[in-house]
């Protein structure tokens, strides 16, 4: 029983942000069929911050309407959005409308901007409904929100996405009096395995699993009873607490609850159950808006600069760790858990020193350091290994303190992971597309000093 509420749980986790993860993957067969080209990623980032007004209002509502937000009707209405959105978008993603005396690909845009609104809700809606589970299920959501990203890559790899020859071209020489040729390397991008159409219709499935699961996890009878289990867990997590804190003879160093005059704990805040002071409150939420800014916008907007000057295979294999190192740092979070802040403020410093290196190699692109041999290539596809794991850890261990803390502290919880998403992007998207920082080099030609 409880391994089919994991597995629920994961595929619940999965169509949180399958489907925009699904289109980032897929640029490379989208962009040669539109009119926007390779500005169509500026595009989406932006559309992906409008989207934010969706997990805006629900978090207002929450604060300020309770009464009037139905959360599980919230739920069936984002993720039937997805189901219709990407299965639209299978038979529509290549028309055009001409807007202005210019043509865009206006059902594409329409359609991914529906997409981003129910993915960025996703956070403050999928989490707090983990609430009426007990806190194992959690980490095991987390393990699905980080297969959303790892799936639709793995089938874009079997699509054969991006995957780029040097192949020899012969041209001939203008303007020579002689017939002259002179040969170039070139980059040849492969076919695709299958279509873009066969791809959207993959989300698709991928966002139906989802309601399945969902479906599952409301009405099937014997997890109906883990929802009671989950309450009767809470009830004995409080009196632990409470028991505690009246037995506890030494005080703590820093107590998380100081003793009242008739040995019941006394609240530091108003914060959920008020274990944790102001400040430690402030450190949660921050270290959880820099991680998911970092790995969310940030560094995944500079990948290509930073991994595709060491080559195609370099590039993939980045993309693939990246991927793999989120469900891993669930699965550790799962048998080694540990909420010490200064563990977490250690392994969020390293991470943020590794996004730091990758970062450096993004703005040194097209000839970043030991670009010659397979030095720079271990060492870049491991440090994006190393630093999606560490802030993935950190991540998943803050959402379970949070859990601990009650509905409202994961409905927070979600609004700052938006939050902080939405700031990297904002900050990346005039750095990328407008001041054009970072600059790519040909996969064939590009010449660097020994």
């Amino acid at each position: 029983m409880a391994l089919l509420i994991h597995i629920l749980s994961c595929l619940f986790g999965m169509g949180s942000w399958v489907a925009i993860n699904g289109m980032w993957v897929e640029l490379p067969l989208i962009v040669p069929e539109i009119p926007e080209g390779w500005y169509l990623p500026s595009y989406l980032t932006v559309l992906i911050q409008v989207a934010n007004v969706g997990p805006l209002c629900v978090t207002l509502m929450h604060r300020y309407r309770p009464q009037m937000l139905n959360e599980l009707a919230a739920i069936y209405t984002i993720i039937g959005i997805g189901i219709l959105a990407s299965f639209l978008l299978a038979f529509f993603w290549k028309e055009t409308l001409s807007v202005a005396g210019s043509v865009h690909s206006v059902a594409l845009l329409v359609l991914t901007f529906f997409l981003s609104i129910v993915d960025c809700t996703s956070s403050v809606t999928f989490l707090p409904f983990m609430m009426r589970l007990k806190p194992q299920y959690l980490t095991t959501y987390f393990v699905g929100e980080g297969l959303s990203g790892l799936v639709p890559g793995t089938a874009a790899i079997i699509q054969g996405v991006g995957m780029v020859q040097c192949v020899n071209q012969t041209e001939r020489v203008n303007g020579s009096t002689e017939n002259s040729t002179t040969s170039q390397l070139q980059a040849w991008y492969q076919p695709a395995n299958f279509s873009t159409q066969v791809f959207f219709f993959f989300l698709s499935l991928m966002m139906v699993v989802c309601l399945v699961a969902f479906l599952l996890l409301n009405y099937l009878p014997l997890v109906q009873q883990e929802h009671k289990s989950a309450k009767c867990y809470e009830t004995d997590i409080t009196n632990a607490r409470e028991l505690k804190a009246r037995n506890s003879r030494k005080p703590e160093h820093k107590p998380m609850i100081s003793q009242a005059e008739d040995g019941k704990p006394t609240k530091q805040t108003r914060f959920g159950t008020g274990r944790y002071s102001w400040s430690q409150v402030l450190f949660i939420f921050v270290v959880l808006a820099w991680a998911n800014a970092l790995t969310n916008a940030v560094l995944p907007s500079v990948q290509s600069y930073s991994c595709l000057p060491y080559g195609n295979n370099a590039y993939h294999l980045s993309a693939i760790f990246a991927a793999l190192a989120n469900p891993l740092a669930c699965f550790i979070s799962m048998w080694m858990p540990n909420r010490s802040f200064v563990l977490l403020g250690i392994l969020t410093l390293a991470g943020t020193t590794i996004g730091s290196y990758i970062m450096a190699m993004a703005v040194l692109s097209p000839c970043p350091v030991l670009i010659h041999g397979n030095t720079g290539t271990t060492l870049i596809v491991i440090s994006w290994l190393l630093f999606v794991l560490f802030l993935s850890y950190v991540k998943v261990m803050i959402g379970i303190i949070l859990r601990d803390e009650g509905h409202s502290a994961l409905v927070w919880c979600g609004a700052v992971v938006q939050l902080g998403s939405m700031l990297g992007a904002l900050t990346m998207f005039p750095l990328v597309s407008v001041y054009r920082i970072f600059q790519s080099g040909d996969p064939c030609n590009t010449q660097c000093p020994i």
